[in-house]
Parts: C-alpha cells; structure tokens; sequence
C-alpha cells in the first residue's frame, strides 16, 4: 500500500425508490418475497433479529462498509441516513468485537431509521431491544471497536454474498431479511403477489385435509418403483 485510505469516504447522489413502492413490501414474508426471485436474495441464515418480535420492517438501503473492529462507517451512515431509511453495514462478518451497541442504535430511532443490518455482532441486547429498533445480526460479542476507520458510505457493499447497493429494498421479518434490487423492484412485486395468491390457496387445501403438494404428486406417480431389497 502506496498510502493510508482516508478515515472515512462518502458517497452522495443516489436515488431512493419511489415511497409508495417501497411500503407495497411492508409485511411481505420474506420467505414469499425468495420466492419471487427465484430462491434468492436472502442473507446468510445467522443474520437473525435480535427481538423477533419487533423484526418486521422495510426500508431502502443506506450501504456502509465498515472495517473489522471499526465504527466509524456506522457513524458515517448514520450521519447521512434520512428517516425510513434501512442502514446496511458490511463487516466482513467479523466476530471478534462488535460493530452497534445499544447508543448507537437509540441514536438511530430517535432519527427514525427503520432497522440496522449487520453481518457482524452486536452487543448490549437488552438495551437494543429496549430502543425498539430492529437489529439484524450474527449475535453477541461484548467487546467494544475502535472508531479509527477507514470506512465507506454510500457505496455497493456485499454482504453475506449478496450485493446491495445504496437504494435497495431490504424486507426483514422473524426470518431474516431479503434484498430487493431497486432496478428490479416493481417485476419482484408482480411476481410476490402471484406468489402470495398462490401460497393462499395452498393454505387453503391444506386446511380442508390436503396432505400432499401437487407438484409432489407428480413426481411420486412418475417415479420408478423397485420392489423388494
């Protein structure tokens, strides 16, 4: 390395979704909303909420990279997070400290952010959950980070293999939490509400007694039958 990056880098410019199509995934299961991108979209099975209970949300993306053991991005994001806004923080899935605790995440619901989404650890559960504000992470880690950078704002990240880019649409719920690309967003929303009628009458077979998927039974009637040993 030639020099050190900056403390902390910013980028401002981009385009959040129109309001209205951002609330018409409110409560969408984010199961369904998989669903409706082909088996994709979700992060990694450990990033869960630390309060199931208040887990449902949906939000566009304010993007953050923040380096291992480092908070300064968290600030960064939360300097330029506008109300509604969902921030989304990489940490390279770091376990050995964490990167919100329960005042940064009080900082953010008095300024009306939606949810916080890590793929590292947090740490004072209890006082996060007191704040009310739903926090997605791989789980605990008592040991605090340092607030030296360098970070990134603003950018596209990757998180849990997944890229999200400053705009898009992230859905939580008790599950865990989905990324809609904003370039993609009004086609996912068709196919979600096809997804949605279909799981609906499904339901409805399995209450009146179905005991198997039709699609199943295809695949049973067709498959070769071997008797004995």
């Amino acid at each position: 390395m030639l020099e050190n990056p900056p403390i902390l880098t910013i980028h401002r410019g981009f385009r959040r979704p129109d309001k209205a199509l951002i609330e018409a995934f409110r409560g969408a299961q984010t199961s369904h909303l998989a669903d409706a991108m082909d088996g994709r979209g979700s992060l990694d099975y450990r990033v869960k909420p630390l309060d199931p209970v208040t887990a449902s949300f949906v939000g566009p993306a304010m993007t953050a990279f923040a380096y291992p053991a480092d908070v300064a991005a968290v600030f960064g994001a939360l300097s330029e997070a506008q109300p509604g806004d969902v921030i989304v923080v990489a940490n390279d899935a770091f376990t050995r400290t964490a990167v919100l605790g329960d005042i940064a995440a009080g900082m953010m619901k008095n300024k009306g952010i939606a949810a916080f989404v890590t793929d590292g650890l947090a740490r004072d559960k209890a006082g996060i959950i007191a704040t009310g504000l739903p926090v997605f992470c791989q789980g605990i880690q008592p040991n605090s980070p340092a607030m030296h950078g360098p970070g990134i704002v603003g950018a596209p990240i990757t998180l849990c293999d997944v890229t999200v880019l400053p705009g898009d649409i992230v859905v939580g719920d008790a599950d865990g939490v989905v990324i809609v690309p904003a370039a993609q967003a009004e086609y996912v929303l068709e196919r979600l509400r096809r997804v949605q009628a279909a799981e609906e009458r499904t339901i409805a077979l399995v209450q009146q007694g179905a005991t198997m998927a039709a699609g199943a039974a295809k695949l049973i009637e067709a498959a070769v039958i071997v008797e004995g040993r």
